[in-house]
């Protein structure tokens, strides 16, 4: 049960950070906002061009990260489901496609929206406030971990490794 355990609790994790986004809109907005507008890191006119001052692109940055954060937590609860169903079937590699999927789906998150684009394109490693480099870098290694974990463990009727 530790693959559908540990799927089942990523899941989760992003069903709860999309409920607290939405809830508690503002919080993590404001997060969106500074790293978008670059105006939390020292002022370079080299890089000052790539922020993004509009705060209606601000609101859509945050909403397709809300989404995102969505589609993989549905995908891998989804996925978590159909794994514990067939748990003890020959069907149950077959059974962890949503969930590697949703898997990819966080991992892409991570790696491309908060690292590659905030972190290095918006430069928010040099944000003292504003920097969310090392909560991606712990997610991106979580999923990737259960990601692993899910395509190298191949059981089915003798049950889950």
């Amino acid at each position: 049960m530790g693959q559908t355990a540990l799927t089942l609790t990523l899941g989760l994790y992003f069903l709860l950070a999309v409920f607290g986004n939405i809830t508690d809109y503002g919080a993590n907005f404001q997060f969106v906002k500074h790293v978008l507008s670059m105006d939390s890191i020292p002022a370079d006119p080299h890089v000052a061009w790539r922020a993004i001052k509009l705060e209606a692109l601000h609101h859509l940055a945050y909403i397709v990260l809300i989404a995102w954060e969505a589609l993989a937590g549905l995908l891998c609860v989804w996925g978590a489901v159909r794994m514990a169903i067939r748990f003890k079937s020959r069907d149950f590699n077959e059974a962890k496609a949503l969930a590697i999927a949703g898997l990819w789906v966080g991992m892409l998150l991570w790696a491309l929206a908060f690292i590659t684009i905030g972190g290095e394109w918006f430069m928010m490693w040099k944000s003292p406030t504003w920097n969310g480099e090392l909560a991606a870098l712990r997610m991106f290694v979580l999923n990737s971990i259960a990601l692993l974990l899910l395509q190298v463990l191949n059981t089915g009727a003798e049950g889950e490794g």
